[in-house]
């Protein structure tokens, strides 16, 4: 029921900011919002010092920006990024002991959230950009919620035990669906021109495989970590990386889809 209530609050108002408020700088102010919360919430998850993961999502947010703004510029920012994560470690904590288990998370969480999220504002800037934002949050969305109580009310047979010990294999055929269904919804609610039915059938199935991996993947590091959710931000949801995480992995599917279809 929380999930229910949270997501009846929520979509409105989201739904609202994204469609009427201009791509530059709202819609990136969001995403950078979101990352640099998610960064935080993997960086705790994987218990880095704050006096390592408070300045490292800070660095994030600014790549974060760079890589969306100035894309021509993303080796220097991948280079930039990783050489101040070092930099931090060296400096603020001296002994070198432990060092590497500090600075894999500060790195993972950096390109893992920061440059897998940044795909969705290069879709937005797409041709009919708007209409495909709309797009992979449907059908995510409508992935995930599929996902969810199909693989509770008829989930038998176990997906991925050793990652994700509740999910189903009927589970992941309702998240297909349900990412099937999104894309021809928002397809023939805004008119996407050059995607047919059956584009849109497939680019949403892809998005529901997509998004059902991002959260296994999600998974991996919260068993890694021991955690059951990246945080209890959101009530009945979790944190926000529990509710990013199929995006980070089907915004730049949809996105190369987009660009080069």
């Amino acid at each position: 029921m929380k999930r229910v209530i949270a997501a009846a609050a929520f979509l409105p108002l989201f739904i609202s900011y994204i469609y009427f408020l201009p791509p530059f700088p709202f819609f990136l102010i969001l995403l950078l919002i979101v990352g640099m919360l998610a960064m935080r919430e993997f960086y705790i998850m994987y218990r880095v010092p704050a006096s390592l993961y408070i300045p490292a999502v800070v660095i994030g947010g600014i790549l974060f920006y760079y890589f969306c703004r100035y894309p021509e510029y993303f080796p220097e920012c991948v280079f930039v990024g990783l050489f101040l994560i070092l930099l931090l470690r060296l400096f603020v904590i001296k002994l070198p002991s432990g060092s590497m288990s500090e600075v894999g998370p500060l790195g993972v969480g950096l390109f893992y959230i920061a440059g897998f999220l940044s795909f969705q504002w290069f879709l937005r800037t797409e041709n009919e950009g708007l209409k495909y934002i709309f797009l992979l949050y449907a059908s995510v969305w409508l992935a995930d919620s599929a996902a969810y109580y199909v693989g509770s009310y008829l989930g038998k047979n176990k997906l991925y035990p050793s990652v994700s010990p509740n999910k189903t294999v009927e589970g992941a055929l309702g998240s297909l669906m349900g990412g099937a269904v999104g894309s021809v919804v928002v397809k023939n609610a805004m008119g996407i021109t050059g995607l047919s039915t059956v584009g849109a059938l497939a680019i949403g199935m892809t998005i529901g495989i997509a998004t059902l991996l991002g959260d296994l993947i999600e998974s991996m590091f919260k068993r890694d970590a021991g955690v059951k959710d990246s945080s209890g931000l959101i009530p009945g949801h979790g944190g926000i990386l529990d509710k990013i995480d199929g995006f980070l992995i089907s915004g730049p599917i949809l996105y190369l889809i987009v660009r080069y279809m």
